[in-house]
């Protein structure tokens, strides 16, 4: 009964946030009063920040994947080791004297943990509903969920009486599950943009209620998902460190200021930032100004929709997939994902998919789609030369294969970086 409660309170009071935060400035006022009750009432309570008093957020150290796994214990109220973490994963288990547990995908090379309680693991859950499904509390709901790992968080929503929600094994691929998502009918799915993408071009996606998330969604998928089902995708951005935004029905993303304050780092010179995110609204383990390793693009633009939050105009990647090459005087140099993106699809319209891998420092292996005309390589082969080019690096050599797999247990990621300088 208390986790329901936990999960009703938290729906309820998103609903009169999303009421009552009018401007940006109301949104500042409400982090600003968040924060203080938090740094003085939950930040202390783990031993990384027990020994001295810290007043303001930006008093604390930035921290990172590598710094947090590196001590785990010392961010977490229960002091649970990431290894004890990892041996409770191995052995079945998703919890840790008692508290909920889970882990990345391990996408960039090593996974991310968290522990967190069970009211807030429910927090989560009035959460995201609120934000994704407001009238859950008078519709009923058939939610399909297709995401990495049988997180406990997402099993926290089979006990609600207002949604059906049923789970679709991604290791098994699309094709082994399309006739049970059939079957099931469900209004609503939340799924990784290549999913909702063979799904639509299947014909077996009807849900009404389209969520991408786990991945960036690619202009590509959204085209192609979009125009199969004439309804419109919706991101979440999520990760394992939290829930940072969730689409309005304008389309908008729009982060999740009203739980997760964002500071802001540039990225080069490219106009994309990667956001420092401190959740105040958990207390089991403190994420304070942890660098993600994500690239945005924010809008200065105010939503149709009129949500205060900020707006997210794309997001366009990861900072561990920027390339880095040599210029002639031996400078390395950054291009990030979406410039390479570009250079591909613009070289030929008839590009629906492709893959393109830094595989060596002066290496760049792309595939393309077999039903491509020859002439296809030759473009895209021009376009990246020019690219480089204009960015001032030495060409690196280009290879063109023809050949795409989806792997639907792991993250698509379209623009990749394989080689890491020692």
């Amino acid at each position: 009964m208390l986790a329901v409660m936990s999960a009703v309170s938290a729906f309820v009071r998103t609903r009169r946030l999303a009421r009552r935060l009018a401007t940006p400035d109301d949104v500042r006022r409400w982090q600003a009063a968040r924060l203080a009750s938090w740094m003085k009432a939950a930040v202390p309570r783990v031993d990384a920040f027990a020994e001295e008093p810290v007043r303001r957020l930006e008093e604390l150290p930035v921290m990172d994947k590598a710094i947090l796994t590196a001590d785990f214990a010392a961010y977490n109220r229960p002091r649970i080791t990431a290894d004890e973490i990892r041996s409770a994963l191995d052995a079945g288990a998703d919890r840790v004297r008692g508290h909920p547990i889970g882990q990345s995908t391990g996408t960039s090379g090593n996974r991310g943990y968290y522990v967190i309680s069970e009211a807030e693991r429910f927090v989560w859950l009035g959460t995201i509903l609120a934000k994704a499904l407001p009238d859950v509390l008078w519709r009923r709901h058939r939610v399909a969920l297709a995401l990495p790992g049988f997180s406990t968080l997402y099993r926290s929503a089979e006990r609600g009486r207002r949604i059906s929600l049923r789970f679709f094994d991604l290791a098994l691929g699309v094709d082994g599950w399309a006739d049970q998502l059939a079957a099931f009918a469900p209004d609503t799915i939340v799924a990784p943009p290549k999913v909702l993408r063979r799904l639509a071009e299947s014909g077996r996606l009807t849900a009404h209620n389209l969520f991408s998330g786990a991945e960036v969604l690619d202009p590509l998928d959204r085209a192609v998902i979009e125009a199969a089902t004439g309804a419109r995708v919706r991101e979440i951005y999520m990760a394992t460190e939290g829930l940072f935004g969730v689409a309005c029905p304008h389309g908008t993303l729009h982060l999740a200021e009203d739980a997760v304050r964002f500071e802001w780092q540039p990225s080069g010179d490219s106009g994309l930032v990667t956001p420092l995110i401190t959740d105040f609204t958990r207390r089991t383990q403190i994420m304070a100004r942890y660098r993600m390793n994500d690239l945005l693009v924010l809008s200065d633009e105010r939503c149709a929709c009129g949500s205060p939050l900020q707006a997210v105009a794309r997001i366009e990647g990861r900072q561990d997939d920027v390339f880095e090459l040599q210029d002639a005087g031996g400078q390395w140099r950054m291009i990030t994902p979406d410039v390479l993106r570009n250079a591909v699809v613009d070289a030929d319209r008839a590009i629906t998919d492709f893959r393109i891998v830094q595989t060596a420092e002066d290496r760049i292996s792309v595939a393309l789609d077999p039903i491509l005309p020859p002439e296809s390589d030759a473009r895209v082969s021009a376009s990246l030369a020019g690219l480089f080019d204009r960015a001032g690096v030495v060409r690196p050599e280009i290879a063109i294969t023809r050949g795409l797999t989806v792997d639907f247990d792991r993250k698509l990621r379209r623009v990749r970086r394989e080689w890491r300088q020692r």
